[in-house]
């Protein structure tokens, strides 16, 4: 099977290199059904709990060799097996708890520790709550995004009818649209199905709102912290540096006490800020010259580089009187987190990732990733294409907003035979009695194709609302970018859940239903039979 391209970019000062493992692999590849659970007191597992169900939608054992490639072959202690570490991070998500209440479910739940292949109940978690941390980093972007196109053709099987998360057929004239149709495409391509859904979103962080003042006061304390600690190295005797951190400390109390702030008085204390930062750096450069930098921790070492960004970036947007400036760090202890620009209703500017998505046939797919803003309107004909390595064929009609809707993608489009949902390029028709009719039909067009791009808004409500991505917790990068991937793949395996559920739903209804015309049917023979 062909899979898409999952793209992830980012600019960041440190990032651990996850493939660096000291563990070795080892895992029994042995299948077992729910049946083979051993449960204490005899008891067995029911075949229709959800999370049976759910263990049996996922390729575990095609990933297996995938992710046992990670780790040594001879060397530490054994890893934990993928379908735990995969199992995890879905169960994370899909619960949407904390890891510490995850630990503690699983210990507890048999249902649970069956969906992370355990083979019998056991009254100890498997895991500790800091081994999803480390699951997180081993398992990357583009593994989820494989695994999210295997289970999606597993869900999907041979070509069916559209589902009810699609959206629903056109119900505009054949007229209307074969007359969209000869305006979009000049070489139509009868092979192409179904409608393709594009859009874009944030995924913010959990950081505070960053101002000037609480980043350089924030640099500022940690930048003492990193005083004090080559001090203590320094030969006895030594004086220590002066940072005059008690009237930093009173002038930033002052400040931000204060509801609201002056243009002028936010220049003070920036300037202020910016002073006593720039002293605790010369102190810095000086003590590390004395002392050496393996005295700091990697984690100190990793604030000192932060901070010394932070301040090159605020004193260049102070002296030019700018709020702007390339790579802007927004968070020292998240420096990978960039400001995203939406023009959203009560939230202008996001602090996150941005995501790039498409809804085919129901099914959600992450295509993009990045820390910093792009424009989404130069990926869609990759993700197009993407969708054609997927299905075989391009889509008949691509819904998209406004800003997908330049001269390059509707020429792309219409070259393939797409429909690019949206008016044509060009100034209206004239209202005349001529042209009254065509009027009415570009507008009921236009208006069913806003109905059939809603149903990725709704996608995007359910990630955000119902998995948390509206805030992200984790704090690295390479972490927080699995969490946003796996949101992904749990949406779609609650819809292969669902769907099980209707099905198993129908099935249901029309056996009863049977038996009804059976009764029905016995019953009129017997009345036909008494009468005569």
């Amino acid at each position: 099977m062909n899979t898409g391209k999952y793209i992830c970019t980012q600019k960041c000062y440190f990032v651990s290199n996850p493939l660096h493992l000291k563990s070795m692999y080892s895992h029994d590849s042995r299948q077992f059904s729910f049946s083979e659970f051993l449960l204490p007191f005899e008891g067995k597992l029911e075949s229709k709990n959800r999370w049976v169900q759910l263990a049996a939608m996922v390729p575990w054992q095609r990933f297996e060799k995938q992710y046992a490639s990670l780790f040594s072959p001879d060397r530490g202690s054994p890893a934990k097996p993928f379908r735990m570490a995969f199992g995890a991070l879905i169960l994370k998500e899909r619960l949407n708890c904390s890891d510490e209440e995850l630990v503690e479910q699983i210990r507890e739940n048999p249902y649970l520790q069956y969906f992370l292949g355990l083979e019998e109940f056991r009254n100890e978690a498997p895991f500790e709550a800091s081994m999803l941390v480390h699951f997180r980093k081993r398992i990357s972007l583009e593994m989820i995004g494989e695994v999210n196109e295997a289970l999606v053709a597993g869900l999907r099987g041979p070509e069916i009818p559209p589902s009810g998360d699609e959206p629903p057929a056109s119900k505009v004239s054949p007229s209307a649209a074969g007359s969209a149709a000869e305006e979009s495409t000049s070489t139509k391509n009868t092979d192409n199905k179904v409608q393709l859904i594009l859009d874009a979103t944030c995924a913010p962080a959990d950081i505070t709102y960053p101002t000037d003042s609480k980043l350089l006061n924030e640099a500022r304390e940690k930048s003492e912290t990193l005083v004090d600690v080559l001090h203590t190295q320094c030969p006895k005797g030594s004086i220590k540096p002066r940072t005059y951190r008690k009237i930093a400390r009173k002038k930033w109390l002052s400040f931000s006490k204060k509801r609201q702030h002056t243009q002028t008085q936010i220049r003070k204390i920036n300037r202020s800020l910016l002073g006593y930062l720039g002293r605790n750096l010369k102190h810095l450069d000086k003590l590390i010259d004395q002392v050496g930098l393996q005295t700091l921790g990697s984690a100190q070492y990793k604030n000192l580089l932060v901070i010394q960004e932070v301040y090159r970036q605020q004193k260049e947007m102070f002296e030019q009187r700018t709020q702007r400036t390339d790579g802007r760090i927004v968070s020292i202890s998240q420096p990978h987190v960039r400001p995203i620009v939406r023009g959203k209703a009560g939230a202008k500017v996001e602090f996150g990732a941005k995501l790039s998505a498409s809804l085919d046939g129901g099914y959600f797919f992450l295509d993009r990733l990045d820390w910093n803003n792009f424009n989404e309107s130069k990926h869609l004909i990759s993700q197009v294409e993407t969708y054609h390595q997927r299905r075989g064929y391009y889509p008949t009609s691509v819904h998209v907003d406004k800003i997908y809707r330049t001269k390059k993608n509707r020429d792309w489009c219409k070259e393939k035979g797409i429909r690019l949902s949206g008016p044509k390029l060009g100034r209206p028709l004239k209202n005349t009695p001529q042209n009254k009719e065509q009027i009415l039909q570009n507008k009921t067009l236009a208006r069913q194709d806003e109905i059939d791009r809603i149903p990725i808004e709704g996608k995007f409500g359910q990630s955000k609302r119902r998995f948390g991505l509206d805030r992200v917790m984790t704090k690295l990068a390479i972490t927080s970018q699995c969490v946003i991937a796996m949101t992904f793949l749990v949406i779609n395996l609650e819809k292969g859940l669902r769907l099980l559920f209707l099905c198993l739903f129908y099935t249901h209804r029309i056996s009863i239903m049977a038996l009804k015309n059976l009764i029905r049917h016995c019953t009129r023979k017997n009345t036909t039979m008494f009468a005569t």
